[in-house]
């Protein structure tokens, strides 16, 4: 069938990594906060849009931040790293353990990557005192499952799940620990046996919260799809089981054919609040696929033309980023949005250099 989308513009790796850069800089400039050693919430700054502080848009940042220095290798995206964790940890009481077991999920995540880069004790140290704590969230409330938060222990969704899971495989990659390959088999079979539809893959919310125990079917979120998509690759990366490859690939799969628009191929926008950040979960992740599977042409189109879109209309004079990841962008940006698009463009410059021509994904 004929694809009867807009052409991929021809960007080179180059521009590609041109945009990231310049999207790392407008983060700074538009958010960052010197007095309190974080980013602000909402850009054009307001005195009080820091009257309470998120935690896991801050892992997300130093995700980002990661994006950047695995990019370009420049110590000042380590010494923005170094910034923002000890002001997280400084306006977060003096630690960086948090009542969310999916806000310490992210943070660890991040911390791992960063120790990942630098080989600093102190940043394996933080992400093991972290899954430490993260471990206590499985209880046998709804069969088993990781918590969402330590107040409520018997509503369990796959944002508390999904990235426990990617994270005990990570661990078990870098350091052998056979302990951590089986919290991360347990914590995926439970998702997979509860959240995810056996008919096509696709991943529900959460499961209890009203303490009906009903599942959240109504909620649809590109977020829940890419952290499993997350967990899938790796422990494929861990066992080589292609079970978790195929997963991995199913809900891809049908992640895209429900959220990305039959005309233009772009992702929705799901909303303001932690909202804005869903997406950028969910292209990093399609990104680890892709990784796995270079052959899948159809993932690294969906990157660029949602990076293309953002560059050329979703964007502001100053930088600022849709939510839509087209025009308009919002009077005021949450940093929960900017930082989705960041991780987007971030995602866009690292695909390699292609020869597939524009003019041949409309053959």
């Amino acid at each position: 069938m004929k694809d009867r989308r807009l052409p991929i513009e021809d960007t080179t790796v180059g521009q590609r990594q041109a945009r990231a850069e310049a999207a790392q800089e407008e983060l700074l400039y538009n958010f960052w906060n010197e007095k309190l050693g974080i980013m602000n919430q909402l850009a054009p700054f307001e005195p009080d849009c820091n009257d309470h502080f998120i935690y896991w848009w801050h892992a997300h940042v130093v995700d980002a931040l990661a994006d950047g220095y695995e990019r370009t290798r420049e110590a000042a995206y380590l010494a923005r790293i170094d910034r923002v964790v000890e002001g997280v940890r400084r306006l977060n009481g003096s630690t960086l353990l948090h009542n969310y077991y999916d806000d310490m999920e992210w943070m660890a995540l991040a911390l791992l990557r960063v120790y990942d880069a630098t080989r600093q004790e102190r940043y394996r140290t933080d992400a093991g005192v972290l899954w430490s704590s993260i471990r206590t969230a499985w209880n046998g409330h709804m069969g088993g499952g990781m918590a969402w938060k330590k107040d409520q222990l018997d509503y369990k969704n796959t944002p508390a799940n999904a990235p426990a899971a990617i994270l005990a495989a990570r661990l078990y990659q870098r350091f052998e620990d056979p302990a951590d390959l089986a919290w991360a088999v347990r914590i995926y079979e439970w998702t997979k046996a509860n959240l995810v539809d056996p008919a096509t893959g696709f991943v529900w919310d959460g499961m209890n919260r009203l303490g009906d125990g009903k599942i959240d079917y109504d909620w649809h979120y590109t977020y829940c799809q890419g952290v499993f998509i997350g967990a899938g690759l790796e422990l494929y990366r861990c066992t080589g089981n292609p079970d978790y490859l195929h997963d991995a690939a199913r809900t891809a799969d049908t992640a895209i054919e429900r959220f990305a628009q039959p005309d233009t191929g772009l992702l929705p926008n799901e909303g303001e609040d932690d909202c804005g950040l869903f997406k950028g979960i969910f292209v990093r992740y399609l990104h680890e696929l892709l990784k796995l599977r270079p052959e899948r042409r159809d993932i690294r189109e969906l990157l660029l033309r949602n990076a293309n879109a953002l560059w050329d209309t979703g964007r502001s004079e100053r930088g600022l980023i849709s939510r839509s990841w087209t025009a308009p962008v919002e009077p005021k940006v949450q940093l929960c949005a900017q930082l989705s698009g960041l991780m987007l463009l971030e995602m866009a410059a690292a695909l390699p250099a292609s020869s597939i021509r524009a003019d041949e994904t409309n053959a």
